[in-house]
């Protein structure tokens, strides 16, 4: 019996395969299924550290370019390019003009070239936009310190000394995105006027009380649409008003969301709101779709610790809490990102690290990968220690790998390159690329409602996935233990094994499965 969380989402598809298993359906399944974007899997791609096309040691777009086959083998769909403008940094959230390439990247022309070639082999673009604030080079900013009376002072946010509560926040005020206490800034420009920054100095926020300057960022990504692109990553997006403003901030992305879909109806905004899902889910309003990070918390728990059961269940939590805003969503599922210690570095083992990507891969969404997480690639905080240098050969035939920084953690002592790994059917590349293509045809993985099973044993993740056009029973086992699961009677129909990640998990012929430690196995 389904229990009261998960009733409402997956009510219809639960009598449709309960009606199969009891009455013997044949398969319905559509062969000729093929996901498509946005519920596909995306890459995320820092591009300094993808791909050198020139030698200079820094990734460019021209490089992107040239692995664009790589990913369209590997089954992506969809490629998240973080901030591609001019900026004074290596990471470039920090935005001197929004409707320029970074020349360390290449030209407009290259970006321009890139996107035809991704589109040529149906391969969406998705660009970082760093709305929140901008760089304190923009000349925006550099014109409101000339002059107070400028139209760009009033794009940004400033107080004077005795109107300010206080300079600084507590700790326990700041977020996950950010550790900045000092949030007002002091200039030479002005004596007793100061600006606000929710993360650094050198990053002033916007200000979106000025109609003026939501317009003129309504412009910018009319600019970039109308050039090709099929959507935004809107970095900070819970900044735009102060965390007391919360509904200002629903209220602007709904009219961002209005102006953007004037230019294309099927743009792409993706949201970065970095909190729990209660405060995640109003802005499914305006943003369709958001960064799921209690999922992925969710998963490294359950790897970290060996007990997968409930994590299913959260999984339908979170989806029910989003229906409750509004059934046009799309959940984008990760485990970790450009801001986070890479997954093999917080789980220091392969195998785990194969489960996660297990889970991610057959759970409901539109999984994220960050780029090298197929291939193992380490990292941990400082953040430029968690977007180093893709591997992609041995380094005697490695010309396309960038050098603009030394790496301390994914080193080729450390990891096997993406190409070796390419001829090696069980590496951990390959393990992704079969769970990639595995969804990719699959009508219940890509598109299904969740069934969590949470009677099974506490080290097994279980669930059904059910369509109209197929069902499919997931089981994992994310402990060190091998363990087995036995089928109930409504699940007897599950009889035919579709992808399991070694040869040592087993159907047993009694309606059991076997699952050795840190194994998977779907079922139809």
């Amino acid at each position: 019996m389904l229990n009261n969380i998960t009733m409402r989402f997956t009510l219809s598809a639960f009598v449709l395969v309960t009606l199969c298993v009891t009455l013997g359906c044949s398969d319905t399944s559509d062969r000729s299924f093929q996901a498509e974007w946005p519920y596909a899997v995306s890459y995320e791609i820092f591009v300094r550290s993808f791909a050198d096309s020139n030698g200079d040691g820094i990734g460019d777009i021209r490089g992107m370019t040239a692995k664009l086959d790589y990913l369209q083998d590997l089954g992506i769909q969809s490629i998240w390019m973080m901030p591609i403008h001019p900026s004074p940094t290596y990471h470039k959230y920090d935005v001197t003009d929004y409707k320029g390439i970074h020349p360390d990247y290449g030209t407009m022309d290259d970006f321009k070239y890139f996107l035809a070639e991704a589109h040529k082999r149906d391969i969406r673009v998705v660009i970082d936009l760093v709305i929140n604030h901008s760089s304190n080079q923009h000349p925006w900013f550099l014109a409101a310190l000339e002059d107070s009376t400028s139209m760009y002072f009033d794009f940004y946010v400033w107080e004077r000394e005795e109107d300010i509560a206080s300079m600084y926040v507590t700790a326990d005020q700041t977020g996950p995105d950010s550790d900045n206490l000092r949030r007002w800034n002091s200039t030479d420009a002005y004596d007793d006027l100061f600006y606000y920054s929710y993360f650094w100095s050198g990053m002033p926020d916007l200000n979106f009380d000025n109609p003026v300057l939501r317009d003129t960022i309504y412009e910018i990504g009319r600019f970039w649409l109308e050039m090709g692109v099929d959507g935004f990553r809107l970095d900070a997006a819970k900044h735009i008003f102060p965390d007391d403003r919360a509904e200002d901030n629903h209220a602007f992305w709904e009219e961002f969301r209005a102006e953007m879909e004037r230019v294309n109806p099927d743009v792409l905004l993706v949201g970065e709101v970095w909190a729990s899902t209660e405060i995640v889910k109003p802005y499914l309003t305006g943003l369709r779709s958001l960064f799921n990070f209690d999922l992925g918390y969710a998963i490294i728990d359950a790897v970290q610790s060996g007990r997968g059961v409930g994590l299913a269940s959260r999984h339908a939590e979170i989806l029910n809490a989003y229906l409750s805003v509004t059934d046009d969503f799309v959940d984008a599922t990760f485990i970790t990102n450009h801001d986070q210690t890479r997954i093999m570095s917080q789980l220091q083992d392969e195998n785990k690290a194969r489960s996660a990507a297990s889970i991610l891969l057959t759970l409901p969404g539109s999984p994220y990968l960050y780029y090298g997480e197929e291939i193992g690639m380490f990292g941990a905080k400082p953040d430029p220690n968690i977007r180093e240098p893709m591997l992609w050969n041995t380094p005697e035939l490695d010309s396309i790998r960038t050098s603009w920084r030394t790496p301390r953690y994914s080193t080729d002592e450390t990891v096997v390159p993406a190409f070796v790994q390419l001829e090696d059917p069980n590496s951990l590349l390959n393990h992704y690329r079969s769970l990639i293509h595995l969804r990719n045809g699959s009508p219940a993985l890509t598109l299904g409602t969740l069934y969590p099973v949470d009677r099974a044993d506490e080290r097994l993740v279980v669930f059904e996935r059910l369509h109209d056009r197929e069902q499919v029973l997931v089981l994992h086992n994310v402990s060190a233990e091998t363990v087995g699961f036995v089928l109930s009677d409504r699940m007897g129909a599950y009889n035919t094994v579709i992808w399991s990640s070694g040869d040592d998990v087993q159907l047993m012929t009694q309606g059991e499965v076997i699952l050795p430690p840190y194994s998977s196995i779907v079922l139809k």
